[in-house]
């Protein structure tokens, strides 16, 4: 009884195992790179980056069109069949528009908070993005952080109380302050119109973030005054239009009259045509020679005038 017990105890290598190397069995755990069908790989959900059709594109799917695409996609697949798009968004339009019928790409099993990860870092490193696309992205990583420290493996349990704020982590990867990065996720709560014109640069950033306190209703009433005057409000305007929707005495006539005062920045300026006046001064003189003798010229036309007015 003894003998056959040791004997089933015993463990035999399969067929396969005796046959393969350690080199090929990690070889069939590696990553492998596949040319998925365009077709079957859908965007990410509520993606905060734009994918433009703009000059940079069309160079990018010219490059794509002669040479491929040279840096695979990162996509995972999904439940219900295909797959998701992770990192890649803007390989992907360049392929369509290389008439591209395939993209290549890295599979990968991930939750959605890891692949909102992956998705957000990819992006930022590019060299221009909008504030909105900035704001978005920066609210999506952060919640997907805060989700991932909520459960923490096992071998971490112990030290949850020792892990460093959600906020902070970000902060030290983005180079941004965790306050620059609850501004900027701020801008999340303007509305599309407002947020349009801070990625447009006609609301500046430190005003936008002063607004996106206001409700709903009275951004909407901002907007419309907005475009019926042609203005914007100055960081100051923009204070104390949300000290005043705080205190409930922000309405429509309040916005038109804190948007119509003349700010110190925007008094009418005296300029004057250069064809003007250049012909009457020799061209060896300097801009500031021009403007000392102008000056000089009016201090004695006043005097002047003030003599023949004692008179």
């Amino acid at each position: 009884m003894a003998k056959s017990s040791a004997r089933d105890s015993i463990k035999l290598a399969s067929v396969d195992d005796l046959f393969t190397t350690e080199e090929s069995r990690a070889e069939e755990q590696r990553e492998k790179v596949l040319d998925i069908p365009l077709s079957e790989i859908s965007d990410f959900p509520n993606h905060p980056f734009k994918v433009k059709a703009d000059e940079a594109m069309l160079e990018m799917a010219d490059s794509v069109k002669q040479y491929g695409v040279l840096v695979p996609g990162l996509v995972r697949p999904k439940a219900d069949g295909g797959y998701e798009m992770v990192a890649g968004h803007r390989r992907k339009k360049a392929s369509e528009f290389a008439g591209k019928e395939t993209m290549p790409c890295i599979v990968r099993e991930l939750d959605d908070d890891a692949a909102t990860i992956i998705m957000v870092d990819s992006n930022l490193q590019r060299e221009s993005i909008s504030p909105s696309e900035k704001a978005f992205a920066y609210k999506m990583k952060l919640e997907a952080m805060k989700r991932q420290a909520g459960r923490p493996s096992k071998e971490n349990a112990s030290q949850v109380g020792t892990q460093k704020r959600s906020d902070q982590i970000l902060a030290e990867q983005s180079g941004d302050s965790r306050n620059q990065i609850q501004r900027y996720i701020r801008l999340t709560e303007l509305i599309p119109p407002v947020l349009e014109m801070v990625d447009e640069k006609q609301i500046a950033f430190n005003p936008a973030v002063e607004i996106s306190y206001l409700a709903e209703k009275e951004q909407q009433e901002l907007y419309d005054t907005m475009q019926s005057e042609e203005c914007t409000p100055s960081l100051a305007q923009a204070q104390r239009m949300k000290k005043l929707s705080q205190d409930g005495r922000l309405n429509m006539d309040v916005i038109f009259s804190i948007l119509t005062e003349e700010k110190p920045n925007q008094k009418e300026k005296f300029n004057i045509q250069r064809e003007r006046i250049d012909r009457f001064f020799p061209s060896s003189f300097t801009e500031k020679q021009k403007e000392d003798l102008i000056v000089q010229l009016l201090e004695s036309w006043y005097k002047k005038r003030q003599r023949e007015q004692e008179r």
